[in-house]
């Protein structure tokens, strides 16, 4: 009885020594009790993502800038108006390439973002820009016939005149998928997934918070098309909510200790970049009187080509 009793302590006092010896060899991986960054906050930092940046840009500016002047550009003659144009193929190629670039973007955050929020507004942006899709092809093939973006559908010469006059219902029926349950569809989830994406750069280190050089060339041909698409889609509010929800982020991480990385420094800087330029648009603007019959209330931003067809398009 004492033997197996002395072996039992044995077996038990080495058996503590090597739960000690595990303990110690797993305390130096083993973020402290009061440390001022939590472990589950801190994630891995993702490298700058040229290739999509870069891809997200130009499929941007080629795909969505490019269309209605590629709608001018081309000869009527390629693409008669009772068929597609060659801006709506453009479209088709931005409905596909977009959402995939958004998801490839997703994939290559540091942080697991919630995939059934991921996938519904993937949904919802396709539906949406498919609905402006067929609203804008409509709209900037009237152009040929006269219709003219500054004034509102009931006031076009080409319009006001149609009977019946339930005819000039439906085409602001159809302007209204086009500018404001298309846009909405397309842009509130487009900017959601951006933000869901910028709420992942962030990084512990202050090394690690800096654009490299080539990420700089990048930030004002996004910054331009993102003034592109807040005037002529008509997104301030969204944009600027957007905007100063991510301001408080940064500032939220802050006070945790934890800095924006490159992605997060450039999309930012590229949003900073936009604001600007929609408050020049503004500014220069500001007294068309023109426009500010189209454009009233408080909220004052006239689209591009609303300007385009009123002091361009017009002297020739």
């Amino acid at each position: 009885m004492c033997v197996s009793s002395c072996s039992q302590i044995s077996v038990a006092h080495l058996r503590g020594e090597a739960s000690h010896e595990r303990r110690e060899e797993l305390t130096p991986f083993v973020f402290p009790r009061h440390s001022c960054v939590k472990a589950d906050e801190v994630v891995s930092t993702a490298p700058f993502h040229l290739d999509l940046w870069f891809y997200f840009t130009l499929q941007n500016w080629v795909l969505d800038f490019g269309r209605p002047i590629a709608m001018l550009v081309f000869p009527l003659e390629w693409f008669p108006l009772n068929k597609p144009s060659v801006g709506d193929y453009l479209h088709m190629a931005y409905n596909i390439i977009t959402p995939f670039l958004l998801l490839k973007l997703i994939e290559r955050s540091p942080r697991t973002l919630p995939r059934s929020m991921i996938y519904v507004s993937i949904i919802t942006f396709i539906m949406g820009a498919s609905i402006h899709l067929v609203g804008d092809s409509v709209n900037h093939r009237l152009i040929f016939s006269g219709y003219q973006n500054h004034l509102s559908v009931r006031e076009n010469p080409i319009i006001k005149n149609l009977k019946p006059e339930t005819l000039i219902d439906s085409f602001e029926l159809l302007y209204y998928y086009d500018e404001y349950l298309g846009h909405s569809m397309w842009y509130i989830p487009f900017f959601l997934i951006l933000f869901m994406y910028f709420s992942g750069c962030f990084t512990p280190t202050t090394a690690e918070s800096s654009m490299p050089g080539a990420a700089l060339p990048l930030v004002v041909p996004s910054g331009l098309y993102y003034w592109y698409l807040v005037t002529e889609g008509q997104i301030f509010i969204l944009f600027i909510f957007t905007f100063f929800a991510m301001l408080a982020l940064v500032l939220h991480q802050k006070r945790k200790r934890l800095f924006l990385d490159s992605n997060g420094l450039f999309l930012l800087s590229s949003f900073a970049l936009t604001l600007l330029l929609v408050a020049l648009w503004v500014a220069w603007l500001w007294n068309d009187p023109v426009l500010r019959k189209k454009y009233p209330g408080v909220i004052y931003v006239p689209e591009p080509w609303a300007f385009y067809t009123l002091h361009v398009s017009s002297r020739h």
